[in-house]
């Protein structure tokens, strides 16, 4: 049985359970649990503090977890001090990836294939923490030198987020699809994950850690939510995350992907069927992609995406590798057709 947040379990070798504290030798006792607390977060290998029992001390290291962990969240620096990379980072889904990033206390690069979008958001953010590097994730070349030039100028490579994508020209009969067309799709999104995780890799392998993390899509899970080539390509980012997360644990560093439902973005809006566009573009996608979804009362939005792939890449997911983690709301994993729960 584990203790609280990777503390020692009972009789696990590194504790003594001695009867409960008198109130005289119990004075102070609270600071010494304490020192314990952060020596075993440390992994340092030290025996607990005399005349406590366990429930004391499992009581008092929990609450000090606690508040540490609020503390932080509450000075937003989930990422205080790590370097970050975000691909297609210069607008939809990778500036708000960015923007998060920023606000969680990393320093971040940006790479993208639009130049005045990438400086611009460069410029917004105002800080000597956030540069920008011109990066088409198709070639290897750009990958490598976004890569290298982002740890040459903040010293190392903490996170990748190999987020840039593309969905394809919309073609509803297979007959008709060009192979050339599907091609670019896998060279974006497969091939351009597969640059990020390789190139991430050769400064994270030496270091011990790191935070790899795609994005995949809905599409990775079930049929029918994009192009054939889109669909396709996204299954192949969960496949890529499950075979480099099983070759990098050993060196400890995790490899996660993150699978969105449809939010408003660039890339998405226009896939909006023709019938249920309005003339508020962002309120006819809203209306439709709610009407779809399975959870109401909440509209998905690209911050909601940014926000699990902040977890992924904090340590509070130090644990978590070859996960797709689906931000969809349930939508793939019910069927409501039956209305099984309607009166």
């Amino acid at each position: 049985m584990a203790g609280p947040r990777g503390l020692p379990p009972p009789c696990s070798g590194l504790l003594t359970i001695p009867e409960a504290p008198s109130p005289d030798s119990a004075e102070g006792a609270g600071d010494d649990v304490l020192r314990w607390a952060d020596a075993t977060k440390s992994k340092s290998k030290v025996a607990a503090p005399p005349n406590l029992s366990w429930w004391s001390v499992a009581f008092t290291v929990s609450f000090h977890f606690a508040v540490d962990l609020v503390s932080v969240n509450g000075a937003s620096l989930l990422l205080e001090g790590k370097v970050a990379l975000v691909t297609g980072g210069a607008a939809g889904i990778g500036e708000s990836i960015v923007r998060l990033f920023k606000e969680h206390g990393a320093k971040v690069c940006i790479a993208d294939v639009d130049d005045a979008a990438g400086e611009h958001l460069r410029d917004a953010l105002g800080s000597d923490d956030v540069m920008f590097v011109h990066c088409d994730v198709t070639s290897e070349d750009d990958v490598r030198r976004a890569v290298d030039s982002a740890a040459e100028r903040f010293g190392c490579l903490d996170v990748m987020v190999n987020n840039a994508g593309v969905t394809g020209a919309k073609v509803t009969d297979i007959r008709d699809v060009d192979a050339a067309e599907v091609r670019r799709v896998f060279d974006v999104n497969v091939h351009g994950v597969f640059h990020g995780m390789k190139h991430a890799a050769r400064h994270m392998v030496p270091a011990k850690r790191g935070s790899i993390v795609s994005l995949a899509s809905v599409a990775s899970v079930i049929g029918g939510m994009g192009p054939h080539g889109y669909t396709a390509s996204k299954h192949a980012v969960v496949g890529l995350t499950k075979s480099v997360a099983a070759e990098l644990g050993r060196h400890g560093v995790r490899v996660n992907c993150v699978s969105p439902y449809a939010v408003p973005t660039a890339l998405s809006m226009p896939h909006l069927p023709h019938g249920e566009r309005a003339d508020d573009a962002l309120s006819g996608f809203l209306a439709f992609v709610g009407g779809e979804a399975n959870l109401k009362g909440v509209d998905a939005m690209p911050r909601d995406v940014a926000e699990a792939v902040l977890y992924l890449a904090s340590d509070e997911a130090r644990y978590v590798s070859a996960l797709n983690l689906v931000v969809d709301g349930g939508f793939t994993s019910v069927n409501n057709n039956l209305r099984a729960f309607e009166d």
